[in-house]
């Protein structure tokens, strides 16, 4: 008797199922109904065709008033374990032991997660262009919109990202550390490491939203959540710990016991890429979380024969917080 296998390959259905969530154009319009999670569209400008650009905003409210502490996911299209980490906290949290409010963005870039990529419409960074115009570009009124009907609803903010195309990285945070409540900001996410990052407005003139946040004093920290375009179990479950913890120091949510570190955190005074100088072949021979000494190897280039053309050796003592995955380059 012949077996038949048969394989099931689940694929993105076009026809959505999603519920019928109202769209506004404003955060004041937020149903205020205590100990409840709401979802709303919120409309962020029109397209070509006038129909909404819209956003999903998810509403969540405490039985008691009080705090409000922003979650902001794929600011870049292709960072998607900030949106597991929204979901998963949906299906842990019990809004009876909640205080204040959280209001969780799970999609904040619209056009780059609809067209699958990083970038804006424009092909502008979207995150190195804050606070926004205006009458700006496209991408500096969209990041003025965001400025303008979005952050003010925040007391707190934690903007999650991943690594870039082509890249890995540890869990990481970025912070500035001379800030006593953005360190402890920081610490409350149980990262692999703490990145001392003091924002500098990028040569265009424009800034990440993490720094027009703090300008606004509304404390703000940047996670990094391991890879991009995937979901990772492991990042999404440190990342909803990470907000519990923090609910819990901001005594948002008493029923939680912040849980030690699974590890030491490392700090870091500073980062920076090392860039190839010539075409080849790469291959990076550290890992991720590795120390490394100066002048220990981390890289090698091959030529298309597997000839070695280059080594890279640290140029000082650090740590590895992310690496490139491509080994093929250009120069």
């Amino acid at each position: 008797m012949k077996q038949i296998l048969i394989v099931l390959i689940i694929l993105p259905f076009i026809a959505s199922a999603q519920k019928n969530a109202p769209l506004i154009k404003s955060l004041d319009e937020l149903d205020e109904a205590r100990g409840t999670i709401t979802n709303y569209w919120l409309e962020m400008g029109t397209d070509n065709y006038g129909a909404p650009i819209k956003i999903p905003v998810i509403y969540i409210q405490g039985v008691e008033n009080g705090k409000t502490l922003g979650l902001t996911a794929a600011i870049h299209g292709d960072e998607l374990n900030g949106i597991g980490i929204i979901h998963q906290l949906l299906e842990t949290i019990d809004v009876s032991k909640l205080s204040g409010n959280i209001i969780a963005i799970a999609g904040l870039n619209a056009y780059a997660l609809q067209n699958d990529q990083r970038r804006f419409i424009d092909d502008e960074d979207l995150n190195r262009n804050f606070p926004g115009k205006k009458n700006g570009h496209n991408s500096q009124q969209y990041a003025y919109k965001i400025t303008e009907n979005i952050l003010p609803y925040f007391d707190f903010l934690i903007d999650m990202h991943t690594a870039s195309f082509g890249r890995t990285n540890t869990m990481y945070a970025r912070a500035d550390m001379s800030n006593d409540t953005l360190r402890s900001l920081a610490e409350m996410q149980h990262a692999d490491i703490i990145l001392n990052s003091k924002e500098a407005t990028a040569g265009s003139g424009g800034q990440t939203m993490r720094a027009t946040a703090n300008q606004l004093g509304i404390p703000s920290i940047t996670v990094e959540y391991g890879n991009p375009q995937v979901y990772q179990e492991v990042m999404i479950n440190r990342g909803n710990q990470g907000i519990f913890n923090t609910l819990k120091w901001l005594k948002m949510y008493n029923d939680w016991q912040i849980p030690r570190p699974a590890q030491k955190v490392t700090y870091c005074k500073k980062s920076y890429w090392i860039y190839m100088e010539e075409g080849g072949f790469l291959e990076v021979t550290v890992e991720l979380n590795q120390k490394v000494r100066k002048g220990e190897k981390i890289a090698v280039v091959k030529n298309a024969f597997g000839e070695v053309i280059n080594t890279y050796l640290a140029p000082e003592d650090g740590i590895v917080i992310g690496k490139s995955t491509n080994p093929s380059n250009i120069s």
